[in-house]
């Protein structure tokens, strides 16, 4: 006879808890910007936002902290400018590099 398996706890993955160091920060918005979806744009930016700390990101950025988590929520349509903001807040850089 066999005994039954207990399931294994299992926890939601988290990057914010991994996202420690400027490079790996750099590493994984890259990866993000190569997929080419604004969602998961704002979602990065979200998950860096909390690695940083949410409320000295959107003092930052010169945002309230309810307007930050609304323009990087799913879904979301944020200005142009209000990525810039958030982005330089996080002290990330957006280049360009011939595709």
């Amino acid at each position: 006879m066999s005994k039954a398996k207990t399931p294994l706890k299992l926890v939601p993955f988290d990057v914010a808890k991994y996202l420690e160091h400027d490079e790996a920060i750099a590493e994984y918005m890259t990866a993000v910007l190569e997929a080419n979806d604004p969602d998961l744009l704002l979602l990065a930016l979200g998950d860096v936002a909390r690695a940083k700390g949410m409320a000295q990101v959107a003092k930052d950025a010169g945002l309230g902290r309810e307007s930050l988590y609304k323009a990087l929520a799913p879904g979301a349509k944020p200005r142009f400018e209000t990525v810039m903001k958030v982005a330089r807040a996080l002290g990330v850089k957006f280049t360009a590099q011939p595709a």
